[in-house]
């Protein structure tokens, strides 16, 4: 698997939103197989792409929530149990985003897995690029999740790249959703066209990428979630990562250990989508 990471990791691409995915349905799959459309709550804005000035992205983001969002009082939030009791506030029924991640009956269960990973890069490349004015070297210089959690970067390409290092948070989110689009971009790994098989080590690389995607919830969460609160995006905050933590738990992607910080939330996540028994 180390080959395999080092052999994509594209160190060279600016992250940008790679603003769709078409879903190749398997032609032997029922006519009738349904194919969810609750995705996303920013799909309908993707095509704009991350390289919008920041003032864009919470402009869009602000339109959708407004057709969700709840009358709340605005509130410092300074522990970790009170952004677990006031994010709850901001969660709607977890039963729709449950239903939405199923796999249809029939289809291809990689190219479900592909799909979701190039909404949640976008949802998660939206959602921190609002707060980047928030999050820089000098206020955020380790990649944490509250003081006991710190996520270090093993980057592929440098000479010791086997051994981790430490990173300020803006610097880790670049260089991770650098490595993400590389492999993106390659029709090796994601492929695109109908027939074309996914590598054998697919679904091992899947639980790299949301293992570490989880990790810029965690900071936004333990770190800026002031910020977030304040720019009105709890909401969609609270809602991405429900529908991430759901996704994970139906196809085994990450353990409870993997939720670090924020696992009291993720349980109330999980349950409040009707868990499975």
């Amino acid at each position: 698997m180390a080959s395999f990471l080092q052999n994509h990791f594209n160190g060279s691409a600016i992250p940008t939103i790679r603003s769709t995915r078409a879903f190749k349905r398997n032609p032997d799959s029922a006519p009738s197989s349904p194919i969810s459309t609750a995705v996303s709550p920013f799909s309908q804005g993707q095509q704009q792409g991350y390289s919008q000035q920041q003032q864009q992205q919470l402009l869009f983001l602000q339109q959708q929530q407004q057709q969700q969002q709840q009358q709340q009082q605005q509130q410092q939030v300074s522990n970790h149990r009170e952004i677990r009791n006031y994010a709850e506030q901001t969660l709607g029924s977890g039963s729709s985003l449950a239903k939405a991640v199923k796999l249809p009956k029939g289809e291809d269960v990689n190219e479900w897995l592909a799909v979701y990973i190039v909404d949640f890069y976008n949802q998660i490349n939206m959602l921190y690029g609002t707060i980047t004015e928030f999050c820089s070297p000098t206020t955020c210089p380790r990649m944490i999740a509250t003081q006991e959690y710190e996520y270090l970067w093993q980057d592929p390409m440098h000479r010791n790249g086997k051994q981790p290092i430490s990173m300020s948070a803006p610097g880790y989110v670049e260089a991770l959703m650098e490595w993400i689009q590389g492999f993106l971009d390659d029709e090796t790994i994601f492929p695109t066209k109908m027939g074309v098989p996914f590598p054998k080590q697919f679904p091992v690389l899947v639980k790299t990428i949301m293992k570490r995607l989880f990790r810029v919830y965690a900071h936004m969460y333990c770190h800026h979630f002031d910020e977030i609160n304040e720019l009105g995006l709890q909401t969609h905050l609270n809602t991405s990562l429900k529908h991430f933590v759901l996704f994970c738990r139906e196809f085994d992607l990450l353990s409870r250990k993997d939720y670090g910080p924020l696992d009291e939330l993720v349980d109330r996540m999980l349950e409040d989508g009707n868990p499975k028994i």
